[in-house]
Protein backbone atom coordinates (compact mmCIF):
# COMPACT_ATOMS: atom_id res chain seq x y z
CA UNK A 1 0.00 0.00 0.00
CA UNK A 2 1.86 3.24 -1.35
CA UNK A 3 2.16 5.56 1.24
CA UNK A 4 4.23 9.10 1.37
CA UNK A 5 5.79 9.97 4.84
CA UNK A 6 7.29 13.61 5.56
CA UNK A 7 7.76 14.06 8.91
CA UNK A 8 4.59 13.20 11.04
CA UNK A 9 2.48 12.94 7.98
CA UNK A 10 2.04 9.93 6.48
CA UNK A 11 -0.26 10.18 3.10
CA UNK A 12 -1.81 7.20 1.40
CA UNK A 13 -1.94 6.92 -2.24
CA UNK A 14 -2.33 5.02 -5.66
CA UNK A 15 -1.42 5.77 -8.81
CA UNK A 16 -2.95 3.66 -12.18
CA UNK A 17 -2.05 3.95 -15.85
CA UNK A 18 0.52 5.86 -18.00
CA UNK A 19 -0.04 9.30 -19.48
CA UNK A 20 -0.42 12.99 -18.34
CA UNK A 21 -0.59 13.27 -14.64
CA UNK A 22 -4.15 13.50 -13.11
CA UNK A 23 -4.85 13.69 -9.19
CA UNK A 24 -8.25 13.19 -7.93
CA UNK A 25 -9.15 14.51 -4.47
CA UNK A 26 -12.20 12.51 -4.04
CA UNK A 27 -15.88 13.16 -2.45
CA UNK A 28 -16.61 12.78 1.19
CA UNK A 29 -16.03 16.13 3.29
CA UNK A 30 -13.67 15.64 5.92
CA UNK A 31 -13.13 12.14 5.79
CA UNK A 32 -12.23 12.18 1.52
CA UNK A 33 -10.71 9.02 0.63
CA UNK A 34 -10.13 7.20 -2.69
CA UNK A 35 -12.67 4.58 -1.74
CA UNK A 36 -15.52 7.42 -2.03
CA UNK A 37 -15.03 7.18 -6.06
CA UNK A 38 -16.75 3.95 -6.01
CA UNK A 39 -19.99 5.38 -5.55
CA UNK A 40 -19.32 8.42 -7.68
CA UNK A 41 -22.04 8.18 -11.25
CA UNK A 42 -18.27 7.52 -12.87
CA UNK A 43 -15.29 6.29 -11.23
CA UNK A 44 -12.58 8.98 -12.66
CA UNK A 45 -9.86 5.68 -11.73
CA UNK A 46 -11.52 2.98 -14.04
CA UNK A 47 -12.03 5.75 -16.62
CA UNK A 48 -9.07 7.83 -16.95
CA UNK A 49 -6.50 5.04 -16.45
CA UNK A 50 -6.66 3.88 -20.13
CA UNK A 51 -5.52 7.53 -21.00
CA UNK A 52 -3.60 9.05 -18.15
CA UNK A 53 -1.83 8.22 -15.21
CA UNK A 54 -4.44 8.80 -12.08
CA UNK A 55 -3.05 9.62 -8.64
CA UNK A 56 -5.48 9.19 -5.90
CA UNK A 57 -5.46 10.05 -2.52
CA UNK A 58 -7.10 9.97 1.03
CA UNK A 59 -6.47 13.26 2.25
CA UNK A 60 -4.64 13.77 6.20
CA UNK A 61 -6.85 12.07 8.58
CA UNK A 62 -9.14 9.86 6.53
CA UNK A 63 -9.61 6.95 5.17
CA UNK A 64 -5.01 5.19 5.67
CA UNK A 65 -3.67 9.08 5.88
CA UNK A 66 -2.74 9.92 8.61
CA UNK A 67 -1.49 13.48 10.02
CA UNK A 68 -1.24 16.13 12.70
CA UNK A 69 -3.92 18.78 13.46
CA UNK A 70 -3.51 22.35 14.42
CA UNK A 71 -5.24 25.07 15.21
CA UNK A 72 -3.10 26.78 12.01
CA UNK A 73 -4.50 24.45 9.79
CA UNK A 74 -6.56 25.36 6.95
CA UNK A 75 -7.27 24.83 3.18
CA UNK A 76 -3.66 25.71 2.79
CA UNK A 77 -2.38 22.78 4.84
CA UNK A 78 -3.79 20.48 2.40
CA UNK A 79 -3.04 21.76 -1.06
CA UNK A 80 0.94 21.90 0.90
CA UNK A 81 -0.06 17.83 1.20
CA UNK A 82 -0.91 17.72 -2.61
CA UNK A 83 2.15 19.71 -3.67
CA UNK A 84 4.75 17.85 -1.52
CA UNK A 85 2.99 13.96 -2.61
CA UNK A 86 3.26 15.59 -6.46
CA UNK A 87 6.83 16.31 -5.74
CA UNK A 88 7.69 13.25 -4.26
CA UNK A 89 6.37 11.45 -7.43
CA UNK A 90 8.41 13.64 -9.64
CA UNK A 91 4.86 15.53 -10.92
CA UNK A 92 5.12 19.05 -12.54
CA UNK A 93 1.85 19.48 -13.79
CA UNK A 94 -1.35 17.80 -14.02
CA UNK A 95 -4.84 17.97 -14.28
CA UNK A 96 -7.11 17.63 -11.20
CA UNK A 97 -10.62 16.00 -10.43
CA UNK A 98 -12.06 17.59 -7.83
CA UNK A 99 -15.65 15.80 -6.21
CA UNK A 100 -17.60 17.48 -3.52
CA UNK A 101 -14.92 18.97 -0.91
CA UNK A 102 -12.30 17.95 -3.98
CA UNK A 103 -14.01 21.48 -5.26
CA UNK A 104 -12.79 23.10 -2.42
CA UNK A 105 -9.12 21.45 -2.62
CA UNK A 106 -9.14 22.55 -6.12
CA UNK A 107 -9.97 25.63 -6.02
CA UNK A 108 -6.81 26.54 -3.58
CA UNK A 109 -4.50 24.48 -5.24
CA UNK A 110 -5.37 26.70 -7.99
CA UNK A 111 -4.87 29.92 -6.11
CA UNK A 112 -1.63 28.60 -4.85
CA UNK A 113 0.00 27.02 -7.65
CA UNK A 114 -2.30 27.45 -10.96
CA UNK A 115 1.28 26.94 -12.78
CA UNK A 116 0.81 23.61 -12.36
CA UNK A 117 -2.41 22.69 -13.44
CA UNK A 118 -3.29 22.19 -17.26
CA UNK A 119 -6.95 21.62 -16.53
CA UNK A 120 -9.77 20.68 -13.84
CA UNK A 121 -13.24 19.04 -13.18
CA UNK A 122 -15.08 19.88 -10.99
CA UNK A 123 -17.66 17.42 -9.70
CA UNK A 124 -20.39 19.12 -7.63
CA UNK A 125 -18.41 21.51 -5.34
CA UNK A 126 -19.48 22.33 -2.15
CA UNK A 127 -19.83 25.87 -1.10
CA UNK A 128 -21.92 28.23 0.77
CA UNK A 129 -25.76 28.85 0.04
CA UNK A 130 -27.42 28.71 3.69
CA UNK A 131 -25.96 26.20 4.86
CA UNK A 132 -22.96 26.71 7.00
CA UNK A 133 -24.21 24.73 9.78
CA UNK A 134 -24.27 21.54 7.97
CA UNK A 135 -20.65 22.05 7.31
CA UNK A 136 -20.32 22.37 10.76
CA UNK A 137 -21.98 19.65 11.82
CA UNK A 138 -20.03 17.47 8.97
CA UNK A 139 -16.94 18.68 10.50
CA UNK A 140 -17.74 18.35 14.16
CA UNK A 141 -18.86 14.67 13.86
CA UNK A 142 -15.37 13.85 11.81
CA UNK A 143 -13.79 15.67 14.86
CA UNK A 144 -15.33 13.65 17.39
CA UNK A 145 -13.60 10.35 15.49
CA UNK A 146 -10.26 12.27 15.86
CA UNK A 147 -10.73 13.05 19.75
CA UNK A 148 -11.72 9.78 20.13
CA UNK A 149 -8.10 8.36 18.89
CA UNK A 150 -6.42 11.17 20.62
CA UNK A 151 -7.74 12.75 23.46
CA UNK A 152 -5.39 15.56 23.82
CA UNK A 153 -6.68 17.14 20.80
CA UNK A 154 -8.82 19.93 22.20
CA UNK A 155 -12.33 21.59 21.30
CA UNK A 156 -10.42 25.05 20.88
CA UNK A 157 -7.77 23.67 17.91
CA UNK A 158 -10.40 21.56 15.98
CA UNK A 159 -12.92 25.17 16.35
CA UNK A 160 -10.02 27.32 15.44
CA UNK A 161 -9.37 24.57 12.52
CA UNK A 162 -12.87 24.47 11.43
CA UNK A 163 -13.56 28.13 11.42
CA UNK A 164 -10.36 28.43 8.54
CA UNK A 165 -12.06 25.79 6.94
CA UNK A 166 -16.00 27.02 6.55
CA UNK A 167 -16.17 30.55 8.09
CA UNK A 168 -15.48 31.79 4.35
CA UNK A 169 -17.83 32.79 1.45
CA UNK A 170 -18.17 30.85 -2.01
CA UNK A 171 -16.39 27.74 -2.26
CA UNK A 172 -14.65 28.76 1.09
CA UNK A 173 -11.41 28.00 -0.54
CA UNK A 174 -11.86 30.49 -2.92
CA UNK A 175 -13.53 33.82 -2.95
CA UNK A 176 -15.57 34.95 -6.09
CA UNK A 177 -12.95 36.89 -7.52
CA UNK A 178 -9.98 34.38 -7.20
CA UNK A 179 -12.18 32.16 -9.39
CA UNK A 180 -12.48 34.62 -12.11
CA UNK A 181 -9.39 34.83 -11.84
CA UNK A 182 -8.78 31.06 -12.87
CA UNK A 183 -7.84 31.00 -16.47
CA UNK A 184 -7.20 26.76 -16.85
CA UNK A 185 -10.19 25.49 -18.83
CA UNK A 186 -12.94 23.57 -15.96
CA UNK A 187 -15.81 21.31 -16.99
CA UNK A 188 -18.44 22.36 -13.96
CA UNK A 189 -20.30 19.04 -13.27
CA UNK A 190 -23.08 20.82 -11.42
CA UNK A 191 -24.52 19.63 -7.98
CA UNK A 192 -27.95 20.09 -6.63
CA UNK A 193 -28.55 19.51 -3.15
CA UNK A 194 -27.34 21.03 0.36
CA UNK A 195 -23.85 20.16 -0.14
CA UNK A 196 -23.16 21.21 -3.08
CA UNK A 197 -25.80 23.76 -4.00
CA UNK A 198 -26.69 24.50 -8.11
CA UNK A 199 -26.15 28.50 -7.12
CA UNK A 200 -22.15 27.36 -6.36
CA UNK A 201 -21.74 25.57 -9.53
CA UNK A 202 -23.27 27.85 -11.77
CA UNK A 203 -21.44 30.61 -9.89
CA UNK A 204 -18.50 28.74 -10.72
CA UNK A 205 -19.11 28.22 -14.06
CA UNK A 206 -20.39 32.01 -14.72
CA UNK A 207 -17.11 33.37 -13.36
CA UNK A 208 -14.65 31.63 -14.60
CA UNK A 209 -13.65 32.70 -17.85
CA UNK A 210 -12.91 29.38 -19.42
CA UNK A 211 -15.43 27.11 -17.58
CA UNK A 212 -18.13 24.42 -18.83
CA UNK A 213 -21.51 23.83 -17.31
CA UNK A 214 -23.08 20.38 -17.37
CA UNK A 215 -26.54 20.11 -15.48
CA UNK A 216 -27.47 17.04 -15.82
CA UNK A 217 -24.91 14.32 -15.61
CA UNK A 218 -25.48 11.52 -12.49
CA UNK A 219 -27.69 9.14 -14.37
CA UNK A 220 -25.57 7.94 -17.05
CA UNK A 221 -22.40 8.14 -15.60
CA UNK A 222 -20.72 6.30 -18.77
CA UNK A 223 -21.71 9.23 -20.91
CA UNK A 224 -20.14 11.61 -18.13
CA UNK A 225 -16.89 9.38 -17.68
CA UNK A 226 -16.33 9.66 -21.82
CA UNK A 227 -17.36 13.66 -21.69
CA UNK A 228 -14.42 14.00 -18.75
CA UNK A 229 -12.18 11.86 -20.47
CA UNK A 230 -12.42 13.79 -23.70
CA UNK A 231 -11.80 17.23 -21.71
CA UNK A 232 -9.37 16.38 -20.09
CA UNK A 233 -7.41 14.28 -23.31
CA UNK A 234 -8.15 18.17 -25.30
CA UNK A 235 -6.31 19.45 -22.38
CA UNK A 236 -3.21 17.97 -22.19
CA UNK A 237 -0.03 20.22 -22.79
CA UNK A 238 1.82 19.47 -26.29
Amino acid sequence: MPQFTQGSLDLHYECYGEGFPVLLFAPGGMRSAVGFWESSPWNPIEVLQKNFRVIAMDQRNAGASRGPITAEDSWDTYTQDHLDLLDYLEVDRCHLVGGCIGGAFSFNFLKIAPERVAAAVIQQSIGLDDNRQAFYDMFDSWAADQQASRPELSDSVLSSFRSNLYDHDFVFSASEAQVKACVQPLLVLMGQDLYHPESISRGIASLAPAAMLIESWKDDGESTGEVAKNFLLQHVPT
